[in-house]
C-alpha cells in the first residue's frame, strides 16, 4: 500500500463522521430528556396544595387571595429569570 492510498478520499470516512453525529445527537436528546422527566418527578413543580402547606407549617390559615399572590409572585420571578 502507498501513502496517498491511505489518505485517499473514498468517502467511507465522511459517512462514519456523519452518522457517528447524528448518532450521538439522537442519544444526547434521549439521555437529556431521561434525565428532565425524573427530575421533574422527583422535585415536582410548586402548586397550590405545595403553598398552603407551607402556610400551615407556619401556622397560618391562608386565604385564596394569599395563595394566588404567592403563585403570581413565583410565576413573574421565574419569567424574569428566563429574560
Amino acid at each position: 500500500m502507498t501513502l496517498p492510498a491511505l489518505f485517499g478520499w473514498d468517502g467511507g470516512w465522511f459517512g462514519l463522521v456523519i452518522g457517528a453525529l447524528v448518532l450521538g445527537a439522537v442519544a444526547g436528546f434521549l439521555v437529556t430528556r431521561w434525565l428532565m422527566q425524573k427530575q421533574l418527578r422527583d422535585n415536582p413543580p410548586v402548586n397550590e396544595n405545595m403553598i398552603r402547606a407551607m402556610f400551615r407549617s407556619m401556622g397560618r390559615k391562608p386565604s385564596e387571595a394569599q395563595i394566588r399572590a404567592v403563585m403570581k409572585s413565583m410565576q413573574q420571578e421565574s419569567n424574569s429569570k428566563k429574560r
